[in-house]
This record gives structure tokens, sequence and C-alpha cells, in this order.
């Protein structure tokens, strides 16, 4: 094993008994615990003063809710909701009584405007009484059997609808120029209640799950991430709703202590005090105490609001525990994977090489049992970090059709390799014919084919110098020939020319007897080699036995030996053949005193 590998194999056995130690560390915060103490955050918020009513409190609590998800979240949730409501309640409530309490000096354009509002009440009693007085004279009407009529009654009607409008916007327009707050409150307070109640319909009474529960929904790794960094951000608001709601009870107290400072001076009996002045004294007493009620009822919702606020910070900050221990299981685990597979391809190449002793074949079969594992491994590593998708086998349909598609020649080449590593393949220095192309094997690779090119080899065999690469798929969708294994035999032929004249059978004789004793021996094997791959029994129907024939030739005959060879060793069997008949005919020409030509001739392979 090289030192790189043992140093990656040695951190990844350092993480996994960190990872380990520390979910076992961690294991208890998968049980039910109960909320934890309070940590003070460090955000400060501003308090928004009174004559705007402040919706802070309803907002942040709603805002909140939103991101409740384990039954225990929602279950604060809804008692956050509940306070913060009837805080936000409580200061409308407070805004409205301290509105009445100001008493604007009107001049100019704002005096007009409220004598108008006051000549348009007049004007709304007097269309009111003449409205009450047709409808008791068309009842009257009525009564007696005759018919009424209503046109002077809708009349009046549209005048009172007319009229109360034009006072509204009166009111309003008085409202913005005194500065009086009142209207506003009303159209906020309005509004609000027509949100809460559409707020309230789209409600859901869905109580969730358990922190546990809903945690360990998050089975990978991603997931698993992905929440503890929402949990993380969660928090982060919880505290921040704290402090909020800390600063808004700093800021009611202030008010709180102002408004009884105030109480106390209205509370002291002035010297001289007339009666009206008396009454108007108790009745803003009597306003001030209301005042003070309310203060105290938005203090107590704010510091429970606090409290709340911390104890769901508490809640998250649990969940967020529970995630992290579940994060540390997941890393574990990949670390885990992560050595198995370099154990296990190591562990793999040991044994092969235990049980395959040719380099060649142990150095192809070692890529591919580490490519193998390492696909393996990667696999196994993205399925804890992402899952199995949901729609797995149409994914891994459309992924093997596409990667068939573009990968079929690689994939053709991949198989072919296997069909070549077989007992009737090709080896490294095999004497081979691929589409065409003949030459000898100097490399064998899982995808390729490379061949020393050796040109027309069957007349002279001598290499060209070109290398010549082949995918492997034509082992399965091509054909190729091979001459150094089962097929490696050979029909060569040799055309002796013999002018007329001589003595042709003797000679012819000679030469059989000659060549059957030269190919004799590679005949019989060849005919045992074609026996054992056509599974006969008995004598073969191929036979490798030589023949010699005469083909008249011009102004003479030539004979024509035909006999079977390898083809490794065929220049060499021509070569003593080619000796055998130069002494046969010398010994001839001794006799008949004649000159022979030899040619040779291009042997056919089969």
């Amino acid at each position: 094993m090289k030192r790189s590998l043992k140093v990656i194999i040695l951190i990844l056995v350092i993480v996994l008994a960190v990872t380990l130690t520390a979910a076992f560390l961690t294991r208890g915060v998968m049980a039910y615990l109960p909320f934890l103490e309070a940590r003070t955050g460090n955000w400060t918020g501003a308090y928004v003063p009174l004559g705007i009513v402040d919706q802070r409190p309803w907002q942040t609590a709603a805002a909140l809710a939103a991101l409740a998800q384990s039954a225990e979240e929602k279950k604060l949730a809804r008692e956050a909701e509940r306070l913060a409501d009837h805080e936000v309640d409580q200061a409308f409530s407070q805004s409205l009584r301290q509105a009445s309490l100001v008493k604007p000096t009107l001049t100019g354009k704002a005096l007009a405007l409220q004598q108008r509002v006051s000549a348009l009440q007049e004007i709304i009693k007097n269309d009111e009484a003449r409205i009450s007085a047709l409808s008791t004279a068309s009842a009257l009407t009525k009564q007696a059997g005759a018919v009424s009529n209503t046109s002077d009654l809708e009349i009046a009607k549209a005048q009172l609808a007319l009229d109360q409008s034009e006072l509204a916007d009166s009111i309003e327009d008085l409202a913005r120029e005194s500065g009086d707050q009142r209207v506003k409150l009303q159209q906020e307070l309005a509004a609000r209640e027509s949100a809460m109640k559409q707020y309230r319909q789209n409600g859901s009474g869905d109580e969730g799950q358990t922190a546990v529960a809903s945690a360990e929904q998050y089975t990978t790794f991603s997931q698993q991430l992905s929440t503890w960094r929402s949990l993380r951000k969660r928090k982060a608001l919880t505290a921040q709703a704290q402090q909020l709601a800390q600063a808004d009870v700093a800021a009611l107290t202030g008010d709180q202590e102002r408004m009884k400072a105030e109480a106390a001076a209205l509370a002291g009996k002035a010297p001289v005090e007339s009666t009206s002045e008396r009454i108007d004294r108790l009745q803003r007493l009597s306003a001030q105490q209301n005042i003070l009620s309310i203060l105290n009822d938005r203090l107590e919702a704010q510091h429970q609001l606090a409290d709340l606020y911390r104890r769901w910070g508490d809640q998250v900050e649990l969940q967020q525990k529970i995630v992290i221990h579940l994060l540390l299981q997941s890393v574990a685990m990949l670390a885990g994977i992560c050595i198995l597979v370099i154990l296990a391809g190591w562990g793999l190449q040991v044994g092969l090489a235990s049980i395959v002793h040719d380099p060649r074949q142990r150095q192809t079969l070692k890529t591919v049992l580490n490519l193998g594992t390492q696909l393996v491994g990667l696999l196994l590593i993205l399925l804890v970090i992402f899952g199995v998708p949901s729609q797995m086998p149409t994914i891994l349909g459309l992924v093997t059709a596409g990667l068939t598609v573009v990968f079929q020649d690689f994939i053709l080449a991949f198989c072919g390799w296997f069909v070549l590593m077989g007992p009737n393949g090709v080896r490294v220095k095999d004497w081979v014919e691929i589409d065409g192309v003949g030459g000898e094997v100097v490399q064998l690779g899982l995808f390729r084919t490379w061949l020393l090119e050796t040109g027309n080899w069957t007349a002279h065999g001598h290499p060209t110098g070109r290398r010549v690469s082949f995918l492997n798929g034509y082992a399965i969708r091509g054909k190729y020939f091979n001459f150094s294994t089962v097929g490696q035999w050979m029909w060569d032929e040799i055309r002796v020319s013999v002018p007329p004249g001589i003595s042709i059978h003797p000679l012819l004789k000679e030469i059989y007897e000659a060549t059957v004793t030269t190919t004799e021996a590679d005949a019989k094997m060849a005919e045992a080699e074609w026996k054992r791959v056509t599974h006969e029994e008995g004598s073969p129907q191929f036979s490798a036995m030589p023949s010699v024939n005469l083909r008249p030739a011009g102004a003479g005959v030539d004979i024509v030996i035909r006999y079977i060879t390898r083809a490794g060793v065929r220049v060499e069997t021509r070569n003593r053949l080619f000796a055998m008949i130069v002494d046969l005919m010398q010994d001839d020409s001794k006799n008949d005193k004649n000159n022979v030509s030899l040619s040779p001739h291009v042997g056919a392979k089969g």
C-alpha cells in the first residue's frame, strides 16, 4: 500500500473515530428533554412611541409561527400569538383613550371644518327626523288602504346617505388638520380586525410531530445540513424576538412610571376648584387609571412573550442538537464508506496478485477492480448525501439510455475486451487480421487493441512500421482472424515450371514423398486441432495431407505443391521445401540435362 494511501486512511480513521465519539456523547438529544435555561442575546430593538399603534408583537409572533415545525414549537407559537394578539388589542384601546384626552386648539381651516362638521351633524339629525315622519305617514296611508307615495321617502334616504358621506369626509379632514389620531386609529383597528378574522379562518389545526420525530425525517446528509442552517437562523430570530419583547418591557415600564406620576398629580386637590373643573379633573383621573390598568396588562403580556421566546429558542436549540447528532452519524458513515472502499480495493488487488500471474492480465484486472470499487463507493456516498431519488427507475432508465447512445462504442469495446480475454481471443504477440489490416498484437487494453502492421504478411510478413489502433468492439460486431491460436494453420503453395521433354512422373513422386515427410508433423497436429475444435470422433472430415498436381503452362507443365503449415513458421517451411525441390531438380538435371525454373506462388490462407 502506498504511503499517500496510508495517510488518507489514517485521516479517515481519525474522522470516523471523532464523529462516532461525538455521536455517542450526543445520543441523549434523541430522547425527550425539558426546555433548557435561557441564554441572553445581544440584540436590542427600538421602541415605537404611542400615537401609531405598535403592532410588532403580533407581527413577530406571526412570523415565527410560520417557521414552527414540531408539535412543541407549534404549541408555543399558538400561545405567543394569543398573548401578542391580546397585547396589541390593549395597545389600540390605550391609544384610543389617550387620543380622546387630547383636546387640540382649533384655528383657521380646522375651525372652519369643525363648524362644517357641526352643521352637517345638525343636518343629519333633521334628515333623520324627516325620514321618521315620512315613514310614519307612509305606514298610516297603508293602514287606510290608500296608495302611498314613497318617492319622498326614498329621496330623503338618499339625501341622508349623501350627508353622512360628506360628514365622514369632513371628520377625516378635521382629524388631519387638527392632528386628532382617533380616526386613523379606528381605521387601523378595523383593518387589523379584518386581517385577524382572515388569519383565524386560514389557520391550521395540525399539531405536527415531536422534535425527535420531525428531525429523524431528514435521512440524507444534504437535508440534515440544510435543516441545521435553518435552525441556526431560527435560533437567531427567536433571540431577536426575545430582545424586542424585553425592549418593549423597558419602554412600557417607563410609560407606566410617567402615567403614575401624572395620575398622582391629578389626584392632588387644587386649593380653589370650581364644580366644572372638579368634574373635568375627576374624568381625567378616571381615564388615567384606565390607561394605567391597560399598561399593566400590556407589561404583563410582554413579560410573558419574552419568557415564551426564551423557551422557544431553547426548543430550537434542542432540535439543532438533534440535527447535529444526525450530521455526526452521516459524516461517520461517509468516512466508513471511504475506508471500506480503499481497503476493499487494496484487498482485491492483493488477492488478484496471488491468483493471476500474467502481468498484463493482472494490470488490466487491477484497473477494472479499482474502477469498480470506486464507482460503488461513489454511488454509496451519493446515496448518503442526497438519498434515493423519488423516481429512481425512471431516472436510471433515462440515464442508461443516454449513456448507451453516447458511449455505445466504448461499451461495446469494454464488452469486447472480455471476449478477447477468452480462450479463443487475442494475446500480445499474436498474428491477427482485423478489418483487413494484418499485424502483430503489441498491446491489448481495456478499450483498444494495438497492432504493428505487417502489410500483406502472407507474402513476406515484414512490418511496415505503422502502429494501428482498433476499438475492441470488433470482437462483437465484426470479425477477426487469429493465426496464432487454434486457427493458426494456413495452406501454402509452391509452383515449379518443368519444360517439355523431362521425365515428369518420377520427379512428381519424389516431390510428393519429400513434401509429405517435411510437413507430416504439422499435418497431424492440424488434424488433431481441427478434430478438437469440431468435436468430431474418428477421422476428421478435413485432411491436412499435402497434394502435388500438374498444370499445363506454355511450352511445358507446372507442378503445384499445396501443403499445410503454421503461419508463424511459413517462411521457414517454404525455404526448406525450396531447398528440397532444388536438390531433387539438380539430381534430375544431371540425368536429363534439362533446365528447370522455380517460381513461388502466394499461398491461400486456411
